[in-house]
């Protein structure tokens, strides 16, 4: 293995000192296949052992998906079933696939190469990663979003984690045939998401809250002019009319960051009927509150909590992060009035993504936040095989709901009724 790994070293030295950037840039991947070809085929007859054809195109595909894509992990970009990829340092390369975690046989040939593919990534974009600037969020021509942590803040090597973009939209009807709902629970959220109920969308990493925020955007009407924040763009949303605004980093003067709080500022500028926030997690919270409180209905957004009244209070500290100084009181008056609906979505022990519970927030009871569940997810007493077992129930929902009131003012209340009542 290591005799292979000095054969690669020695041909890419060689082969890509030869080769011009602005060359490459200009070639299609046929054509730069074609001169790598013989350019590997060149050294294999001087080099000092003989070089298998299998090996001969092994090292093809590898300098074709350094100089094009993403060296070692190009395979595991172009597998469909995979759906995050994480690297710790050139010799530790994990996916995920089936919701398991997988250690994968690839490799990069050292820190330097491993070092040089993170660079191209984020200059692909405008952005950059260096010393003076070790982290940083990015994202794939495809969509995928890229977070890159180099030396001194690495110390193990290079670390990459990227969760891949599903190209296929997933709505709530694929949500429910994975099994994360019931086709109860699927009317109830389409109905909640027509009717501009203000939507948190709660969960943990890699729980599928981007994929169910998207499922629910699904359900915006299409006359409707739509703003997505996002650090890196990730939701594709099917509407006509949609804005989509992306964060910024500072420069390397430490100037022209946008942050997702500015962004929210601006977008009640820009006369949306809704926002969608990717994740909220800052002082952003405030503004995304006001938005909801003041006729932006039907926005939405994701944050990482474990449990409905958990992401309560998330909610009520990032809103004290923005420096207020207002009252727990008022906070709390202010959430209770903005949001409607928090959906929990967890990933269970055996890889399975399941919204665990759909509460409504119903108001204030002296000073504490009072919501109702009224769909959850429950486990079954004995778990004798690998998969979770359990069912989704309903305690049903008070008439005093306002999902209720915006079903009736929608003309959407029957089918909210059939839905609890399982028809």
């Amino acid at each position: 293995m290591s005799s292979n790994k000095e054969m690669y070293l020695n041909f890419r030295d060689k082969i890509f000192e030869a080769l011009d950037a602005e060359i490459i840039a200009s070639l299609s991947k046929e054509a730069l296949t074609t001169q790598i070809q013989g350019a590997v085929e060149v050294l294999a007859t001087g080099y000092h052992r003989p070089v298998p054809s299998l090996m001969k195109s092994n090292l093809v595909k590898g300098f074709v998906d350094e100089l094009t894509g993403l060296g070692p992990l190009q395979p595991l970009i172009e597998d469909q079933s995979v759906t995050d990829i994480m690297v710790n340092g050139p010799n530790h390369i994990y996916f995920e696939r089936s919701g398991k975690l997988q250690r994968s046989e690839v490799t990069f040939v050292n820190e330097q190469q491993l070092l040089e593919i993170a660079k191209r990534i984020v200059a692909k974009i405008g952005r950059r990663v260096d010393e003076s600037s070790p982290m940083v969020d990015a994202r794939l021509e495809d969509g995928s979003r890229v977070n890159i942590v180099i030396s001194p803040v690495a110390i193990d090597g290079t670390a990459i984690s990227i969760r891949k973009f599903r190209d296929q939209k997933m709505g709530l009807e694929e949500l429910m045939g994975f099994g994360s709902m019931s086709a109860d629970m699927a009317r109830v959220l389409m109905i909640a998401a027509r009717c501009r109920l203000n939507i948190l969308v709660s969960g943990g990493t890699g729980s599928g809250k981007t994929t169910l925020l998207n499922a629910l955007s699904q359900y915006a009407s299409e006359d409707e002019r739509i703003v997505t924040i996002e650090d890196a763009a990730e939701l594709k949303l099917l509407q006509p009319h949609v804005v989509r605004l992306e964060t910024r980093a500072a420069s390397t003067e430490n100037t022209g960051a946008v942050s997702q709080r500015d962004l929210v500022i601006n977008a009640l500028r820009m006369r949306p009927d809704r926002i969608i926030l990717g994740e909220c997690r800052g002082s952003e919270a405030f503004e995304m509150l006001q938005a909801m409180n003041t006729g932006h209905d039907g926005s939405m957004s994701t944050l990482h909590a474990n449990t409905p009244r958990d992401a309560m209070a998330r909610v009520e500290a990032m809103v004290m992060m923005a420096n207020l100084s207002l009252p727990l009181e008022a906070i709390r008056r202010t959430i209770v009035s903005a949001v409607n609906l928090v959906v929990q979505v967890n990933r269970l022990r055996d890889g399975s993504r399941k919204i665990t519970s759909i509460a409504e927030v119903v108001g204030l009871e002296g000073d504490s936040v009072v919501m109702e569940e009224i769909f959850r997810f429950e486990a079954a007493e004995t778990q004798q095989l690998e998969q979770v077992q359990g069912k989704f129930t309903t305690g049903g929902i008070m008439q005093r709901s306002e999902l209720v009131k915006r079903a009736k003012f929608f003309g959407l209340e029957d089918e909210l009724m059939a839905a609890f009542r399982g028809d």
